[in-house]
C-alpha cells in the first residue's frame, strides 16, 4: 500500500468531509452510530466515508488508502474487511434468494454450532444488532422471573431498559464506557428499573440485591472488557444471581470470539444463564444471537418477540462461515499476538520519546491513552491527525484482526514513534493546540449543532 502525505487542507476539503457536511444537515447526529462520527476522531479532517475496504486497508472517497489501526468496523470484522470465504457464502446466499416465506436452514445450523461451542446453552434466538439482542435478553429475563428490576455493569446500547438508569441521576451511566447519555424520550415510569454497579465492586451489587431482592429480574454485564476480575468477582456475581433467582446475562457483543473461540466467559470459567453475541460473529454482516439455558430461553414463548428481518438468510449464513473460519485459522491466537505486539510497541515508543501514556485492555482490545491531564484529549487528536497524514487510521483503541500481519504492525509502530516524538515536542513547548488543524475531538456523547 502506498499513500501520499495529507495536509489539513487536503483532508478538510476532501470528498468525504464535503459529504459529511451534507449529512449533518440531513441526518440527525450526522451518522447512524456515535462511534462513526468524525468528531470523535478528527473534526473537519477525518475521511468520514469509504469507497471500499479489503483486509485492513480502507480507501476513502478520493481513493486515498489507509491502514486501519482503529476498531476495524467497530469491532465487526475480526477476519478483516471483505473476507473472501465469508463473502462467497453470502454471495451464494444472495443468488439463491435472501428472503422467503419459508425459513432459512442456516438458522438451525448456526444454533447447533453455537450450542456445540457453548455446551451449557441449549436454545438460541436471533436478531440482527447488538442493542436489540440485549433488549431481547432483558425481555426474556423479565418474562422468566416475572420481575422488573435490572442490575447492570458496563455499556449495553441505546434501549429504554438501559438508559432508564439516567432517569434518576443524569450521570449514572458515566462510569460505564460512554458518558453524556441523556434519557430524553425514555418514559419516567422506568425510573428505578435499571441500577448500575461497577466492575469488581461486588459490594455495590450486594447493596442492589439487598434493596431489590424480590424485584431483581436480571444481572447484566460483560464478563470482562479491560480489567481482569479480582477476588472471585464473577463467581460472587454468579452466586448472587443463584441466591435471588435473577437471570445472569453476559454481554459478549464486544469481547466474544476475540480472546478464544466462543465467549470470554469460557476462558474465565463462569457460566451465565444467557449470553449475547453480535459484532465479530458474522464479519461485518448484520447478525446477533441470544443463547441460553433452555428453561430460561423458553420464556421467549411467553412474551412477544418477533421481527420479519430476523428471518433473512444472509446473517446466519455469514455467521456460520465466519465461525468456521475463525476456528480453522485460530484467529484468537493471531489477534492476541498482534495485540501484544502493538501494546509493547506503544510502550517502547513512549519510553524512547518520553511521552506519557497509559495502555490498558487485553491484547484483543487494546486501549491507548495519553496521560497529560487536561491536554490529553488534544494529544489524542494530534495523534490521529499526524497518523492520518502518514496513511493510518489511528485513535485510542485498536481491535486487531486476522488481516493485521506483523509487517504492517512494524510500519505502524515506526509511524507511531515518529508521531510520539513530535507530540512530545509540542507538549514540552505548550503548543499542542496550535499544532492541530481543527478542533479537539469530542469524547462521550454530545449533541451536534
Amino acid at each position: 500500500m502506498s499513500s501520499q502525505p495529507l495536509t489539513s487542507m487536503d483532508s478538510a476539503s476532501g470528498t468525504g468531509q464535503q459529504l459529511y457536511r451534507r449529512a449533518r444537515a440531513r441526518i440527525p447526529g450526522g451518522a447512524q452510530l456515535l462511534g462513526k462520527r468524525p468528531e470523535q476522531y478528527l473534526p473537519g479532517g477525518w475521511p468520514a466515508y469509504y469507497r471500499r475496504a479489503q483486509g485492513c486497508t480502507v480507501w476513502d472517497l478520493d481513493d486515498r488508502p489507509y491502514l486501519d489501526f482503529t476498531s476495524n468496523g467497530i469491532g465487526t470484522c475480526l477476519l478483516g474487511y471483505a473476507d473472501p470465504v465469508v463473502n462467497a457464502a453470502v454471495t451464494d446466499c444472495v443468488a439463491r434468494g435472501n428472503m422467503c416465506t419459508l425459513n432459512s436452514p442456516a438458522e438451525v445450523e448456526l444454533a447447533d454450532l453455537l450450542c456445540a461451542i457453548h455446551p451449557w446453552a441449549s436454545k438460541v434466538r436471533y436478531a440482527r444488532t447488538g442493542g436489540e439482542a440485549m433488549s431481547i435478553s432483558v425481555r426474556i429475563a423479565r418474562a422468566h422471573t416475572r420481575r422488573g428490576v435490572v442490575a447492570f455493569c458496563g455499556y449495553h446500547g441505546w434501549s429504554d431498559w438501559y438508559l432508564a438508569a439516567n432517569l434518576g441521576a443524569s450521570d449514572a451511566l458515566n462510569g460505564h464506557l460512554l458518558p453524556g447519555l441523556d434519557p430524553d424520550g425514555v418514559p419516567r415510569a422506568l425510573h428505578g428499573s435499571a441500577l448500575p454497579f461497577r466492575y469488581n465492586q461486588i459490594g455495590e451489587l450486594e447493596q442492589i440485591v439487598a434493596a431489590h431482592r424480590s424485584e431483581l429480574a436480571a444481572i447484566v454485564m460483560e464478563p470482562r472488557r479491560y480489567d481482569p476480575p479480582t477476588d472471585g468477582f464473577l463467581e460472587k456475581v454468579r452466586s448472587l444471581a443463584d441466591e435471588t433467582g435473577a437471570v445472569l446475562i453476559f454481554d459478549e457483543i464486544t469481547a466474544g470470539w476475540r480472546s478464544n473461540h466462543g465467549g470470554m466467559h469460557l476462558t474465565l470459567g463462569v457460566l451465565p444463564d444467557i449470553a449475547v453475541f453480535a459484532k465479530a460473529m458474522s464479519n461485518g454482516f448484520p447478525m446477533s444471537a441470544i443463547i441460553g439455558r433452555g428453561d430460561v430461553m423458553d420464556a421467549a414463548q411467553q412474551t412477544f418477540i418477533s421481527s420479519t428481518y430476523w428471518t433473512e438468510s444472509i446473517g446466519p449464513t455469514a455467521a456460520v462461515a465466519t465461525l468456521q473460519r475463525l476456528e480453522q485459522l485460530d484467529v484468537a491466537r493471531h489477534v492476541d499476538e498482534i495485540g501484544s505486539m502493538v501494546r509493547s510497541g506503544w510502550k517502547a515508543a513512549a519510553a524512547r520519546t518520553g511521552l506519557p501514556i497509559k495502555v490498558v485492555g487485553i491484547p484483543a482490545l487494546c486501549i491507548l491513552a495519553f496521560d497529560a491531564g487536561e491536554t490529553s484529549r488534544a494529544l489524542m487528536t494530534l495523534f490521529t491527525q499526524e497518523m492520518l497524514a502518514r496513511g493510518f487510521l489511528a485513535a485510542g483503541s485498536l481491535y486487531p484482526t486476522y488481516a493485521h500481519k506483523p509487517d504492517l504492525v512494524v510500519r505502524y509502530l515506526a509511524a507511531v514513534e515518529e508521531v510520539f516524538g513530535l507530540m512530545k515536542e509540542h507538549l514540552d513547548h505548550g503548543s499542542v493546540l496550535k499544532a492541530l488543524h481543527g478542533p479537539v475531538a469530542q469524547s462521550g456523547f454530545a449533541r451536534l449543532t
